[in-house]
């Protein structure tokens, strides 16, 4: 092994394993990568079935064009920068549609909490999937997954000015659901 070999990052290897037709090494970033980017699409698109829908679509993507990753980022932000386009396209189409409200947390329903404390349970992930679209996915970019507000309206094809405007929109409507 040379001293080259032994300061390249392991991850690196894996990627240009992958980059030449290496499956195995593939589905070891997938494995590696999968969660975070199934957290991701969950945030945006609300819907179990459709962020798995989006997280497969992006590891897709980026298999197909691991060729241009170009290593001026981290793997990890390069695939959630394709796996926030694809959710994001992917609620853009289904905004048309009419979806059903999401169902009520069992716990709720049942009226089931803490023994001894009559405060209703906070269910932070509620309250973001609650806030209106666009100032959610810039709550979720920006305030979660730690995107500038360039790089989020960038991606959301909107003025730097509304991302930061949506954003303290966002962070209002968040706090007046937790303060509730």
């Amino acid at each position: 092994m040379t001293a080259q070999t032994a300061a390249i990052d392991p991850e690196e290897q894996w990627i240009e394993r992958a980059r030449l037709g290496d499956r195995s090494a593939f589905e070891r970033i997938y494995r590696a990568q999968c969660g975070r980017v199934y957290g991701l699409c969950l945030r945006l698109t609300r819907d179990p079935a459709v962020a798995e829908d989006c997280t497969q679509e992006a590891f897709i993507l980026a298999w197909r064009n691991l060729g241009q990753f170009e290593g001026r980022s981290t793997l990890a932000t390069w695939l959630h920068r394709i796996a926030a386009n694809v959710a994001l396209r992917r609620t853009r189409r289904r905004a048309l549609e009419v979806v059903a409200p999401p169902e009520e947390d069992d716990r709720e329903a049942s009226g089931h909490g803490i023994v001894g404390d009559d405060t209703p349970p906070v269910d932070v992930e509620k309250a973001v999937a609650s806030l209106p679209e666009g100032a959610r996915h810039v709550l979720v970019l920006c305030g979660i997954y730690g995107y500038t507000h360039e790089e989020t309206a960038n991606m959301l094809g909107i003025a730097v000015g509304t991302c930061k405007a949506q954003m303290h929109r966002a962070r209002r409507l968040l706090r007046e659901r937790l303060d509730a």
